[in-house]
């Protein structure tokens, strides 16, 4: 099933007119603090449990949930999992906090922090470039720890999960 999106504009369109809107932010809580749009709740992804969220709901369940991350990639994911859980009318948020932020939406600003995307970069090219310099100077065989790393890269653009991404949600400092 096809995932629905709205525009950031749209989003702040149908808030206006509402009053109120179900919007939840799937992102780390560090994330979240950094910047996150005016009227979002932070749930993050790992967390997320829909058929708990719409029981909690209180009658609300046929009123359209509407989810946003960083870019639009992990709230999808979410979208996903509520549409397997059962629940269709769920909406993500095209591009994310980022577009919002493009279209000037109302946000809420915190500290500044590295993304989890930065994190998963920087923490993938560490990998191959301590591979590649025990590789040099102390065995052949550790050339494979940066293949490693560059075949989970592959898998994770294949298949749209990254599995260095999920474990590094869970690290504290993005608690």
């Amino acid at each position: 099933m096809a995932v629905a999106t709205i525009s950031p504009t749209g989003l702040a369109q149908r808030y206006g007119e509402m009053g109120k809107i179900d919007l939840i932010d799937v992102r780390t809580p560090v994330e979240f603090e950094t910047a996150h749009v005016e009227f979002a709740r932070n749930i993050p992804i790992g967390e997320l449990d829909p058929a708990k969220f719409m029981q909690a709901r209180n009658g609300a369940a046929g009123e359209p949930l509407y989810l946003i991350c960083q870019g639009g990639g992990r709230s999808e994911k979410a979208c996903e999992k509520f549409q397997q859980a059962g629940y269709t009318n769920v909406v993500s948020v095209e591009g994310g906090t980022n577009a919002c932020i493009t279209a000037g939406l109302p946000l809420v600003r915190g500290r500044q922090v590295w993304a989890l995307e930065r994190q998963v970069r920087a923490a993938a090219g560490s990998i191959v470039l301590v591979g590649l310099a025990l590789g040099l100077l102390v065995h052949p065989g550790f050339f494979g720890i940066s293949g490693f790393v560059g075949a989970g890269l592959v898998f994770s653009a294949i298949t749209n999960t990254c599995g260095m991404g999920m474990l590094l949600a869970k690290m504290p400092w993005n608690r």
